[in-house]
């Protein structure tokens, strides 16, 4: 398979999930103590992983949690930001400015940082009150946090059998469900490589994911036009402009919100030929419950679409790698 490696997927993934007693240690202590609210703060792709965060527990908590694009909070700030705040970040290179100025803003109202950095020698880490560093896997880092709170608050009894299961098979079940979608990705790559515009929908926790995939694969990284918007929004203004030959995809997860895109995905056939389906439920993932999948699925979906990107960067001659404006410019 093309830039595939097995073997650091599995234990990028393992890797991931071992950090989890250090994480738990941090959350604990945050809960014994006390606080008052939960701030995910992002930008960019990390705000994306924050919304999917929100409408993880939107569902399932009473805790007080809200979300925050860095470079609005910046401007209009928000006055549920201070002490008792627990802030909730991730950052690659810990020198994305719209964070280190959005930290800064929260830490001098008051709140306190758990920071997912990967690189611990930088800015934003050192703005960190609980450092963790591990490379990737950020929306797994983020629902480990999500799920220890809940646990602790009493509204996720199944968090322990949940986490032997993610121990014992995610890594290995997401390297299946990658390798059973090459060909896929394939085939997409080329039916899709010269689209002038692609149209990405999705919801639950799969908005965060076309939101993403939109905006920081295609455009960012493939340097191709999109537009992602939420599946109860479709039928509000964009469906008027999907005829025949619109390319559209639709991203189906397991969670409760899946009927809304399946709502788009039963519609599309009527007025378009140029869609796609991608559907969580059609991978298999050996030793996770039922119950599970809908947690999960925005991790299938990533290495869904990680099969999609390495295609289309061979087909496209287009190394993922090079961009034209960022930290190329001072802007």
């Amino acid at each position: 398979m093309l830039k595939f490696d097995e073997q650091n997927q599995l234990d990028s993934v393992n890797g991931a999930l071992a950090i989890r007693g250090e994480l738990e240690a941090v959350v604990d202590g945050i809960c014994k103590k006390g606080y008052k609210n939960i701030c995910w703060l992002g930008i960019g792709g990390t705000y994306a992983s924050c919304l999917q965060a929100e409408v993880h527990m939107k569902e399932r908590s009473s805790i007080d949690f809200f979300v925050e694009n860095a470079a609005e909070y910046i401007c209009t700030g928000n006055k549920k930001v201070g002490e008792g705040t627990i802030v909730v970040i991730s950052s690659v290179t810990g020198r994305t400015t719209e964070m280190i100025d959005g930290v800064t803003k929260a830490r001098e109202a008051g709140a306190e940082v758990i920071g997912f950095v990967d690189y611990p020698d930088t800015k934003l880490a050192e703005m960190s009150d609980y450092l963790i560093s591990y490379p990737m896997n950020e929306q797994l880092k983020f629902f480990m946090v999500a799920d220890r709170f809940m646990y602790n608050a009493g509204e996720f009894e199944e968090y322990p059998e949940l986490y032997a299961e993610l121990d014992e098979h995610l890594a290995r079940g997401l390297v299946e469900v990658e390798k059973a979608a090459d060909e896929f990705g394939e085939n997409f790559a080329r039916k899709h490589m010269n689209d002038s515009i692609h149209y990405f929908v999705g919801a639950g926790n799969q908005y965060g994911a076309t939101y993403s995939y939109a905006m920081c694969y295609w455009e960012e990284q493939h340097w191709i036009r999109t537009k992602s918007i939420h599946s109860a929004e479709f039928f509000h203004g964009m469906f008027e402009i999907v005829d025949r030959d619109t390319a559209v995809t639709v991203f189906i997860g397991e969670d409760s919100q899946r009927k809304l895109s399946e709502r788009v995905a039963k519609f599309l056939p009527r007025i378009c030929s140029n869609y796609n389906i991608i559907d969580t439920k059609d991978y298999e993932l050996r030793g996770i419950s039922e119950k599970f999948r809908g947690h999960l699925s925005h991790l299938l979906m990533r290495v869904i679409t990680a099969r999609i990107d390495v295609h289309l960067e061979k087909l496209n001659c287009h190394p993922m790698e090079i961009r034209r404006y960022y930290r190329q410019l001072d802007y």
